[in-house]
């Protein structure tokens, strides 16, 4: 592995830590935390559906931190703890998944990351 990955997949444990540190400081329901955590998941079934190029949009939409952060700002400036929450879970899910190794993704297929390519995995999603 080289050192940029290491240290991005680093980055990835840190978000995961952090967000589950403020997330417990703030005092969220765990329960819901779990229940959360793999939604963003949820669009990887533009993949098993056939459709690659959506499912690459909607994979990298769900698991960029751009829409993380503005809603955990929204939540912030509206003193709305439910954006917050939803923010913090949403951002400990891009993080353990960059943790592992699952990068945003190239037009070139599921296992085509930025982090490289996914192995051990089919062909296709």
């Amino acid at each position: 592995m080289n050192p940029a990955l290491k240290i991005l997949r680093a980055e990835g444990l840190v978000c995961l830590l952090l967000a589950c540190v403020l997330y417990q400081v703030q005092g969220f329901s765990w329960l819901e935390f779990g229940i959360w955590f793999l939604l963003p998941d949820v669009a990887i079934l533009a993949y098993v559906l056939g459709n690659e190029r959506l499912g690459m949009w909607a994979y990298n939409l769900t698991h960029s931190t751009v829409g993380a952060g503005l809603l955990a700002v929204l939540g912030l400036a509206l003193n709305a703890p439910l954006f917050l929450q939803a923010a913090l879970i949403w951002f400990a899910h891009i993080g353990f998944d960059r943790a592992l190794g699952f990068g945003l993704k190239f037009p070139l297929g599921f296992r085509v990351t930025h982090l490289g390519v996914l192995r051990g995995m089919r062909e296709k999603a």
